[in-house]
């Protein structure tokens, strides 16, 4: 590290590295202000009519955009990706945090197998975990929609938060519990007023994770998604059959703003902690 030129080729290096994630995402960024509504490539002016046509506002661009007519669709999908992602959050991160705290405070026969089946919804694709559970929910005759979305979201965010978790406690001081024992305080007080302060970033923090995952989530969706509980994943899935429109890259950079939110709050939240 000690030679420029190696100094340079490492610089180069990250460079490119950043170019390559990051300048698509600028793309769709920018292609949303895009006033021509034919080729989203050949830039023609600057508009926000694409962000007003989503939301069903009446602008100039109303007689030639394709999916104005879809609004209500679109925030019936939001809504369900909202309900979706509030449900699978609070259930996977209270059976996560629950899993992580019980692996870490016992030992047991089979505890790393059982840990290993724990990482593997992580590992495994998302077609072929959306298939079992498609499978799964035809076999026992549950119906598709909402539910079992939230059903199959849970089966791999639970594993999310479990990592983070564990990854929280492994860093935690069990004297602090073992002297509030002495003190004469029940488990309960405890973990209140020990345990959860001390693991409470990484609770949030897999609690954020596990909400921007189930969001985002498109391929296990799809396939246990039923008919009126399209998510909005899917909703931009079904509008890219039909072409890439400005009206997607405006969704999807409303999107990218929300999901930067959530970091930030995150963020925010384990600074002040």
């Amino acid at each position: 590290m000690k030679r420029p030129w190696m100094k340079r080729l490492l610089g180069l290096h990250g460079a490119l590295f950043l170019i390559f994630v990051y300048a698509p995402i600028v793309m769709v960024v920018v292609y949303s202000f895009n006033n021509n509504p034919i080729n989203m490539m050949i830039w023609s002016g600057f508009t926000f009519d694409w962000y007003w046509s989503i939301f069903g506002y009446p602008t100039q661009l109303n007689e030639q955009t394709l999916y104005v007519e879809s609004t209500s669709q679109l925030l019936s999908a939001v809504k369900n990706s909202l309900i979706v992602a509030a449900s699978t959050t609070s259930i996977s991160t209270t059976l996560g945090t629950m899993t992580a705290l019980a692996l870490h405070r016992y030992r047991f026969r089979l505890q790393s197998f059982y840990q290993g089946l724990l990482y593997m919804p992580m590992v495994m694709p998302d077609i072929v975990l959306g298939i079992a559970l498609l499978v799964f929910f035809v076999s026992f005759s549950v119906k598709l929609g909402l539910m079992s979305i939230i059903v199959g979201h849970c089966t791999f965010l639970i594993s999310y938060v479990f990592v983070v978790v564990s990854a929280r406690l492994a860093g935690m001081d069990d004297t602090l519990e073992q002297a509030s024992a002495d003190l004469g305080a029940n488990p309960w007080v405890t973990f209140r007023r020990i345990t959860l302060p001390q693991i409470l970033p990484g609770v949030i923090g897999g609690a954020l994770l596990a909400f921007i995952i189930s969001m985002d989530d498109l391929v296990i969706t799809y396939f246990i998604a039923g008919v009126d509980s399209t998510t909005l994943p899917v909703f931009i899935y079904g509008m890219l059959r039909r072409g890439v429109k400005p009206e997607i890259n405006a969704i999807a950079t409303l999107m990218l703003a929300f999901s930067f939110i959530v970091a930030s709050l995150g963020l925010y939240l384990r600074r002040r902690g």
